[in-house]
């Protein structure tokens, strides 16, 4: 007799290693990390931080284009991010921005996405897809880039992110089928931080988890405090140990919460979210924990953070201004990238266009 649904979802129930204290509470689960590597999580996590803040201003000046803040999410996506290869491939949502940039995606480039310039999405030296604007797409693209990856026989995987929203997507499901039937060694990471927009995670679906749709599929799933840097690190690192062991794909539900609004384009979180939630998961604030433990260990000071806050301010500032100095972004340049070798019609439009350029 098979298992039943209770059963199942039982299955997927929170791992947590870094409890809100800065306690551990999973000795057993602690992944291994030295002193610097702690120490270098937790400057990126608190530079990203910083690049929440700034992005936001810069964004109500009119200086950059679309932003997704990520306030809240650090743990998820730089402790998952950080139990990768240089070598392996991200393709990440429009909120996953900060995982390119330290994958290795220059910081003014990732300011030229914003603006929506071609060359911020020119990813040259970057094992890593632009940022996925339509909501799931990146998952069946995730498959495809991981069974390519096993076809030439490369010892890598495929990462991608998206949020409880693109789990209710069907590319969702076509992703994670693929990718299990043939064993691609892609991981598929949800963020789950409670609202697609405005609709609470309640109402996308009638599962109690995200990750027991794993079980659909076939492949290994796991669900994680988001807020927790080591229980994201090891899940991440547990499932790219399996994917290059040729034991196929994870779904890894991480447990998270975006403080800000879901995007800088008019959303208004108080319509849809109550202070009490926002109070309650700002208890839980990933680089307050980390904080608290690194400090228990001696490994960080107040004096350390401020010198990373500092230099964050310091190549934020240099990097916008490398922006601002971006050639102008003409309708020519997006017709001759779009194609090698252009239709009749574009090319009548690459004249007219040209002409006007020119004057």
């Amino acid at each position: 007799m098979g298992k039943t649904l209770e059963q199942i979802e039982n299955q997927f129930d929170m791992v947590q290693i870094l409890n809100e204290n800065g306690e551990i509470v999973n000795e057993e689960a602690m992944p291994e990390l030295s002193d610097d590597e702690l120490k270098e999580l937790m400057h990126r996590m608190v530079y990203t931080r910083v690049l929440d803040q700034r992005s936001i201003s810069l964004n109500r000046q009119g200086r950059l284009g679309f932003y997704a803040p990520t306030a809240g999410q650090e743990a998820s996506q730089l402790a998952s991010h950080f139990a990768l290869d240089k070598e392996d491939w991200i393709l990440p949502g429009y909120r996953d921005v900060p995982q390119l940039i330290w994958h290795g995606l220059p910081l003014y480039k990732a300011f030229l996405f914003s603006r929506g310039h071609f060359v911020g999405n020119q990813m040259e030296g970057v094992n890593a897809l632009s940022p996925q604007i339509i909501i799931g797409a990146q998952i069946t693209q995730t498959a495809g880039v991981a069974l390519g990856l096993k076809k030439k026989g490369k010892n890598n995987v495929a990462i991608t992110y998206t949020g409880d929203g693109g789990a209710s997507q069907g590319d969702f499901y076509e992703g994670m089928n693929f990718a299990g039937a043939y064993k691609a060694p892609a991981i598929f990471v949800v963020q789950n931080n409670r609202f697609a927009i405005s609709v609470p995670v309640e109402k996308q679906s009638a599962a109690k988890t995200i990750a027991q749709k794993a079980v659909a599929a076939g492949i290994h799933g796991v669900r994680v405090d988001g807020m927790d840097v080591f229980a994201v690190y090891a899940a991440v690192k547990e499932a790219r140990d399996r994917a290059i062991n040729g034991e196929g794909p994870t779904l890894i539900e991480t447990m998270t919460y975006r403080y800000g609004p879901h995007t800088m384009a008019g959303d208004d979180p108080t319509r849809y979210r109550t202070e009490d939630l926002d109070n309650e998961w700002e208890k839980k604030d990933p680089i307050v924990r980390f904080r608290k433990y690194l400090e228990s260990k001696g490994l960080w000071s107040e004096e350390e953070e401020n010198k990373v806050v500092d230099q964050a301010k310091e190549e934020i500032k240099a990097a916008i201004k490398k922006a601002d100095e971006a050639p102008k972004q003409k309708v020519t340049d997006l017709i001759d990238i779009m194609y090698e070798e252009l239709p009749n019609n574009l090319r009548e439009q690459r004249e007219e266009y040209s002409a006007k350029e020119s004057k």
